[in-house]
């Protein structure tokens, strides 16, 4: 099950999110320290604490890399309960979620996952946590649970990858149309990997619409 990125795909994932919604978090950012006068402690803060947070996530990494798991998770949650309302933090969580269910420990996992959903700064990290919180819970047999997550409407963006898990979902309880009516609605939505996609529908017992 590929519910988590590997090492370089979550590092370029941080760096394209942060190109896109930096700035816009920041915004948002400057603008509680205006509303409250503290233009120069902004600065301050923004200097000190965005620095410390990249490093503390950089020495993640390292370890990740290097093969030191339990040095990792220990930078990860360093890392969370220093800087737990930053991007950074978020994408640590999905990490520590990674790291736990290649250790077998989904329970783990689904409580990193469950916290990034909650507490991440930006909705589009939130969704990220989300969908691989669906895609464990799915891995986990919690159905129910599953269908609560997919009861809340996902971000627009999304729309296809959630289509695919109610699929997903659909497919392991037996009802293929279901499944099929899902997927081909991914597929007019658009996914990434449309040949996989292609694939699941035909498994499900449906006809790949043409091109």
């Amino acid at each position: 099950m590929s519910v988590y990125q590997t090492d370089d795909e979550q590092v370029e994932a941080l760096k394209k999110w942060w190109q896109e919604n930096g700035k816009s978090v920041i915004g948002g950012i400057v603008l509680g320290f205006a509303i409250i006068g503290g233009w120069q402690g902004w600065q301050g803060w923004q200097q000190s604490t965005g620095e410390e947070a990249s490093v503390m996530f950089d020495t993640l990494r390292q370890a990740v890399r290097s093969g030191q798991t339990e040095k990792a998770i220990e930078d990860g949650k360093r890392l969370i309960g220093d800087h737990g309302g930053s991007a950074y933090a978020s994408f640590a969580g999905l990490e520590l979620a990674r790291l736990a269910y290649q250790k077998g420990e989904k329970t783990a996992a689904r409580g990193h996952l469950q916290w990034v959903a909650d507490s991440a700064p930006d909705p589009s990290l939130q969704e990220v946590a989300r969908l691989q919180l669906g895609q464990l819970l799915l891995d986990m047999g919690e159905h129910e649970a599953l269908r609560t997550l997919l009861g809340k409407t996902p971000l627009t963006a999304f729309d296809a990858d959630f289509a695919v898990l109610r699929g997903d979902l659909a497919r392991a309880e037996g009802d293929p149309a279901g499944a099929q009516a899902a997927y081909k609605e991914a597929l007019a939505l658009g996914v990434d990997d449309e040949a996989m996609l292609r694939m699941k529908l035909v498994d499900a017992g449906g006809t790949v619409p043409a091109s």
